[in-house]
This record gives structure tokens, sequence and C-alpha cells, in this order.
């Protein structure tokens, strides 16, 4: 299996394009050492060849340009997706679809909730039925007891669960959001038994889910915010990172109290916040994350899981 990390950051990017916080202007004026980086998306595949790509964000045109695979030109119009796969209906993970409406139609698998948010609310699905028959549903059902194969990576086998992370303004659920909402994946290559879990959104993680975490190789899971309350002491917003589902890195039961819990040989921070201290890469923060073996993902990182756990 080859994943491949198109975007890493949270929505708005960084630098966030109208924020003057600390790391945007630190960013901007060069007194900062960190990375730029688009909104959060990955693609995996189990050739190298043919691609899955996982939520499709608004920079999907740069992020596509910047990954070679993407364009393999072995005809007139071309592209490496092959599918496409929904964590959530949020703007920043499904807003490039929009983007992507000269290659249509495109297989799209998502839960049956995220199917109805972007077929009224935020009506993709609807949209873009004028080019070429649009985006082909297949639906995701967040059932744990069994797995589903996409045709094009028949070998990689996806497990969809259920996380806890708040719906979308435009949802009948915000604020009080369902089963289907938001989901988790656990993917294993049947190939060679390598594993790993993608959780972007992971907000209140239960004992359901951490049992899926300590199954996995390679763990792709939130990094959103530092404190819970980040945001609101940076004066950018209103509201905490678990109002918006995410679970801080810091504190007592945050994701790096959590992720020390875990056996995974690989632990990656994604969808991190513009606000977030890690983007710093000499921060005090980004240090504790490497003391306790956490990495923090970059636009165009690669994690090869082809040989054997």
């Amino acid at each position: 299996m080859h994943l491949h990390i198109l975007g890493s950051a949270a929505g708005g990017g960084f630098p966030q394009w109208n924020c003057n916080c600390r790391n945007c202007s630190g960013y901007r004026d060069g007194t900062l050492n960190a990375r730029a980086r688009t909104q959060s998306s990955i693609a995996i595949s189990e050739d190298g060849e043919h691609w899955i790509l996982f939520n499709a964000s608004p920079d999907i045109r740069a992020q596509l340009a910047a990954f070679p695979a993407m364009q393999p030109a072995r005809s007139l119009r071309d592209t490496g997706i092959s599918a496409i796969v929904l964590m959530d209906s949020q703007v920043d993970h499904t807003t490039g679809l929009l983007s992507l409406r000269e290659g249509l139609p495109l297989d799209v698998w998502c839960t049956r909730q995220v199917h109805d948010d972007l077929s009224t609310g935020f009506p993709l699905f609807t949209m873009l039925q004028h080019w070429n028959g649009g985006l082909n549903w297949r639906e995701i059902e967040a059932n744990e007891q069994q797995s589903f194969t996409i045709p094009c990576a028949p070998a990689l086998e996806l497990t969809a669960f259920p996380i806890v992370s708040n719906a979308p303004p435009y949802s009948p659920r915000r604020d009080n959001p369902h089963p289907g909402d938001n989901i988790g994946l656990f993917i294993r290559d049947s190939r060679n038994g390598q594993t790993v879990l993608y959780a972007p959104g992971l907000g209140q993680p239960d004992d359901r889910i951490r049992s899926w975490m300590k199954q996995a190789d390679v763990l792709l899971v939130d990094g959103t915010v530092w404190h819970d309350d980040e945001m609101i002491r940076q004066e950018v917003g209103t509201k905490t990172g678990q109002a918006m589902g995410h679970l801080a890195q810091s504190g007592t039961g945050g994701m790096i109290e959590l992720l020390d819990t875990m056996p995974a040989h690989r632990k990656v921070l994604i969808h991190i916040n513009n606000t977030n201290p890690i983007l710093d890469e000499d921060s005090p923060e980004r240090a504790e994350l490497a003391a306790h073996g956490i990495e923090v993902s970059q636009d165009g990182m690669q994690i090869d899981l082809t040989g054997q756990p």
C-alpha cells in the first residue's frame, strides 16, 4: 500500500489567507520556521498507479499538480484518481469535487448521511449531475463487522467506523451528531497485512475506537489544535476544539496521552489548524511531540506500507 499526503492543514490551510495570528504572520515575514500547508486530503494506492482520493479539499488543483502520479498521461485526458472516499460532508473536505468536474463521472464513496448533506444543504451531487452524469454515489455503511473493497484496489480491505464529530453548519444534524456524519477508516492490505487507521476528525475516542487504533501499524489522526480553547485564546474564534469535533493534543485525555498507549510504529498528526504551535518547528510543543514519538504530517509526505509489518 502506498500512502501520499496531499494536504495536511485544517480548513483555511496555512498560512490562512485572512489570518494574522502569530503563526500566519510569522510565516509571512520569515520569522517562523514552518512550512506552508494545504487543506487536508490523502491518496492511497494498491499499485502506485490507481489512486483512491480521501476527501477533496478546496486546494485540490494545486495538490494534484504537486503529485506527478495524479497525471499519468496514458491518454489525451487522464487522471490517477480512480475513486473518491469522503470522511464527512465538511466544506474543507468536499469543495474540491467542483474542481474535478472536467473529469466526471467519478465514483464517490460516502455514508448516507454525507450523501444527504451533499444533496441538500450543500448539493454537490445535484449540481454536478450536469457534467457527464456527475458523481456516482457508492454507499459506505459504518459497519465495523464488515469490511469493503473498492474495485481499483481489491487487495485493500476498508472498515468504516463512526466517530463523534460535529456535522457541518448546513446539516440538519449540526450540534446533534449521528453515526455516519463522520467516519474513521481502518485499511488493511491483504497481501502483507500492513494496516493504517485514518481519522482526521477524531473528537471523542471511546473504547471501541481505541481498539481499532491498537491494531494499526500507522496512525494518521486528528492534529487540529494543541489546546482545546486555542482559537479563543488567540482571539481568532469562539469555539473550542471539542465543539468543532476535534481532540486537542495537550492535557489530560488529550491526543498525546492517547497515542502513548498505542503500539503503532508510526503516529502521525494531520488536519493541523493554522493556530497550532506545532507548526513552528522550533517550538517546545513540537519538541514535546518528538519526545513522544509523534510526527507532524506535511504536504507531500509519503508513507510506504509495501513491506512486511
